[in-house]
């Protein structure tokens, strides 16, 4: 399905605009102020733009604190703490990520994909940008997956993976520190899950085909670890080509809204030490089902 095909309704008030980033994916809305109580047409606007152009951004939003943020998440779904890192303090469901405490997600991946029903979408707010460096990128699965040749698109139909938090941290992440690596294991790794997916899933809104995969993929099932690995590389590399991209350069104050069934995303680790603060609300998704209707499932918990 190409960018145009969703359709935007027209909100309630005539400022808003959407003006696309890139090709494939991203666009800016321009004349809204995001807050807890818009009106219908406007939500309405928001949500069919975010699943046509998959992400998108909004400049300008410093009004919005943490209760802000979680009351205008509720207009979009209905949000969901993390299942293993705490909530900041004061908060229900909003996660702080510090540059400054480790919090540097570069490596390409999709929110949470390890449970069965990971998160619909992620609303991402800058508290503090840095002056260079620090942008967020994001994937396209959808036209990732339209690119596959044909014989490699059955092969891809066909597949299931399992995903884990239980991964290779350090291999990854080859620079990353004792205190990184502890608090990987203690913290985000406290209670370890795997789950199955299908390496192809179908988007629930749009009926899109979507590449399932991202750095939670421990293996592909029924396939030797080599050739597990091997083939991964071969699909993500689709994914993450750089026609199926956007980057956005943050400023404080942005909020990017991403659709998780359909997008990866790597925070860009170039800042040093600089500081680069963003907090996180995101909303409870559906269980993927692949194209012959079978659903995902949680594997092992504990």
């Amino acid at each position: 399905m190409s960018i145009a095909a969703v359709a935007v309704p027209p909100a309630s008030t005539a400022a808003l605009s959407v003006h696309p980033v890139a090709g494939r994916i991203g666009a800016e809305i321009r004349g809204i102020r995001l807050t807890g109580d818009l009106d219908t047409a406007t939500v309405a606007a928001i949500q069919a733009a975010l699943v046509q152009h998959k992400v998108i951004f909004f400049r300008q939003q410093h009004h919005l604190d943490d209760a802000g943020q979680e009351a205008f998440a509720t207009l979009l779904g209905e949000p969901v703490a993390h299942p293993t890192v705490p909530v900041r303090e004061g908060t229900r469901y909003l996660l702080e990520l510090d540059g400054a405490e480790g919090a540097r997600a570069n490596s390409w991946h999709t929110d949470v994909t390890f449970v069965d029903a990971y998160p619909k979408a992620s609303i991402l707010r800058s508290v503090v940008a840095p002056d260079a460096g620090g942008d967020t990128v994001w994937a396209n699965t959808a036209t990732a997956y339209d690119d596959l040749p044909e014989t490699l698109r059955g092969l891809a139909d066909t597949l299931w993976a399992i995903h884990s938090n239980e991964y290779d941290y350090a291999g990854i992440r080859p620079g990353a520190t004792a205190q990184r690596l502890e608090r990987y294991r203690t913290v985000f790794a406290s209670t370890v899950y795997e789950t199955e997916h299908p390496v192809v899933r179908v988007h629930p809104v749009s009926g899109e085909r979507t590449l399932l995969l991202g750095h939670f993929v421990k293996r592909l099932k029924g396939l030797s670890q080599a050739d597990s690995n091997h083939l991964f590389t071969v699909l993500q590399g689709y994914v993450t080509r750089l026609e199926n991209t956007v980057r956005w350069r943050w400023q404080a104050g942005d909020v990017a809204i991403w659709d998780n069934r359909a997008t990866q995303h790597y925070a860009v680790d170039d800042y040093g030490t600089q500081p680069r603060i963003v907090r996180r609300v995101t909303l409870a998704g559906d269980v993927p089902v692949a194209l012959d209707g079978q659903r995902s499932h949680t594997s092992r918990k504990g």
